[in-house]
């Protein structure tokens, strides 16, 4: 497992503008950008009847983790189960692809082919779901902009519209409602391997930028 450096920053509309064109001169876009630049990403989130993965983000516990399915662009043919840690204030995630069937029949509570499943992560929250009582728990939409820069694994996203299905498991809703979740803010996040080259870090501005541990499952329960 890969532990990788992630910084994330609130930054205003005229930010945004300024920093979209100057990384849009130095770094490629995402492959799962659109032809309008950007990329929709829906993720179901996993918690259990304490919600054990959002007390541990708001308590700052420094070792934690939380799993999410995720699809883009409301494109139900290519699904992942994802894993991400935290550690010492590193990060790292794992994935897994996964079908809609087995989606489907995950949120039907038919969980037994996760046992015997070839993807270890598949089984590891098998595991968890019988041991720690992990369900699906909440849905979190948002549209992303991203960039990529080869050298020091650098990756930078702009993140807007974050909303909340609330309640809501329906993965697979189109139309599904949503609301706000919480302050309508643009989201930067710079996430990079053991160092961040001094180009992008001049675009970036870090030192400049107001920090935030903002986490979007959080957000997404503010009303629950």
């Amino acid at each position: 497992m890969q532990f990788r450096h992630e910084h994330k920053h609130y930054i205003n509309y005229l930010d945004y503008l300024v920093l979209r064109r100057q990384l849009k001169a130095v770094m490629q876009p995402d492959v799962n950008t659109d032809e309008a630049g950007e990329y929709h990403i829906r993720s179901l989130y996993f918690d259990n009847y304490r919600d054990v993965a959002l007390q541990d983000k708001i308590s700052g516990i420094n070792h934690r983790e939380k799993f999410r399915i995720r699809c883009y662009n409301k494109d139900f043919a290519f699904i992942n189960l994802e894993k991400k840690s935290k550690i010492n204030g590193l990060c790292a995630k794992i994935k897994a692809n996964i079908t809609k069937g087995q989606v489907e029949a995950l949120l039907a509570h038919d969980t037994d082919w996760m046992a015997t499943s070839s993807e270890p992560l598949v089984v590891e929250l098998y595991s968890k779901m019988k041991s720690g009582q992990l369900r699906p728990k909440t849905i979190v939409d948002y549209k992303r902009e991203a960039f990529v820069y080869r050298p020091g694994n650098v990756r930078v996203t702009i993140d807007r519209d974050i909303r909340t299905g609330l309640f809501s498991t329906d993965l697979f809703n189109p139309d599904l409602p949503t609301i706000c979740a919480g302050d309508q803010q643009l989201l930067l996040e710079v996430k990079y391997d053991n160092f961040i080259p001094a180009v992008i870090a001049d675009i970036i501005q870090l030192d400049g930028r107001r920090q935030t541990a903002f986490s979007k499952y959080a957000a997404s329960r503010i009303y629950s």
